[in-house]
């Protein structure tokens, strides 16, 4: 399931076009604390045309091989405190 969610987070990653908006947005994920949660948007399921956005924290997303600094500044949604 790691393995899955990890291709499908490279895959979006490198499907985004570059933002070319006047804001730059953040390249690294905003600190906070242990219980923090950080959403990333995710491939969506296997049959579904929908974008998954999914809010886990640092040490969660860890365990699925996930740089939440590496991928927020393409995928990073919001931070829950």
């Amino acid at each position: 399931m790691a393995q899955v969610l990890l291709v499908a987070l490279t895959l979006v990653a490198a499907s985004q076009p570059s933002m070319t908006t006047g804001s730059t947005p953040e390249s690294v994920a905003p600190a906070g604390s242990a219980t923090t949660r950080y959403c990333l948007r995710v491939d969506p399921l296997p049959g579904s045309r929908l974008e998954t956005i999914q809010c886990r924290t640092r040490e969660d997303w860890a365990l699925l091989e996930v740089d939440v600094d590496q991928e927020w500044a393409q995928n990073g949604v919001k931070v829950i405190a």
